[in-house]
């Protein structure tokens, strides 16, 4: 059977160096992305030259009717998912709780709660007995984010909940449900939440005295999509450097 993986929010950042190691890996790859199609399409050829197969599939995950869609295509194209990165989700610009919106909170939600629970909903429909499924939370579901993004950080408690919840009803057919904690990690999210250079600021409070990579969370990610993790399922791997 061949191996075939959703990588929502494939496009940058984390989703993206996970996306191009699954390829390396043997997966073929569904590359999700929601409005950036060029790069999207760059990871699909990076992972083509190195003799994979990927997919591009545009869908906005907090929306049904589009993730219903894209795992039809998905399906046409490659057939049946058996393995899913939840990945893709939004931040916004550093603010305390009483400066945020109901509008933003609720969009932080969609996106990052409703959206992995969409997609696992779909992708379970038809996945097999040995599939696997990788929730990617945030160091912020442990932390608060106080005064930066409680939003976000709500969001990937909700995601860290649903991880556990899931993998207990899942177990008894042989699919495994875990979760990682991404905790300043260089990529572009910080850009969206107004510091670029947030990682760099914090590096001297981190105990291993840096920032992550995204090629450091895609390890942890595809070892728990294999087989080497077959006894593993209802866990969190924190990837923050000791925090």
């Amino acid at each position: 059977m061949n191996k075939i993986v959703l990588v929502t929010g494939g496009s940058r950042g984390i989703g993206a160096a996970t996306s191009r190691l699954l390829g390396l890996q043997g997966y073929w790859v569904c590359v999700n992305y929601r409005q950036d199609r060029a790069s999207a399409e760059k990871v699909v050829t990076d992972i083509e030259a190195q003799g994979g197969r990927a997919l591009a599939v545009q869908a906005d995950v907090a929306i049904e009717e589009q993730v219903k869609s894209m795992f039809d295509v998905i399906t046409k194209t490659f057939g049946s998912v058996t393995h899913l990165v939840n990945n893709a989700g939004i931040l916004f610009t550093q603010s305390r709780l009483s400066d945020i919106s109901v509008e933003r909170f609720n969009q932080v939600l969609q996106t990052n709660v409703i959206g992995c629970f969409l997609c696992c909903k779909e992708a379970l429909k038809s996945m097999p007995e040995s599939g696997a499924i990788v929730n990617v939370s945030s160091a912020a579901s442990r932390t608060g984010a106080p005064n930066e993004y409680i939003d976000y950080a709500a969001s990937k408690g909700a995601m860290d909940s649903l991880t556990k919840g899931l993998s207990m009803e899942l177990a008894a057919q042989g699919i495994r449900v875990n979760g990682v904690r991404p905790g300043f990690i260089d990529t572009e999210m910080h850009k969206d939440g107004g510091e670029p250079n947030r990682v760099k600021r914090l590096a001297s409070k981190i105990p291993l005295q840096r920032g992550g990579t995204p090629e450091e969370v895609a390890q942890s990610i595809a070892w728990l999509l294999s087989d080497e993790a077959s006894f593993v399922t209802g866990s969190f791997i924190d990837i923050a450097g000791g925090v």
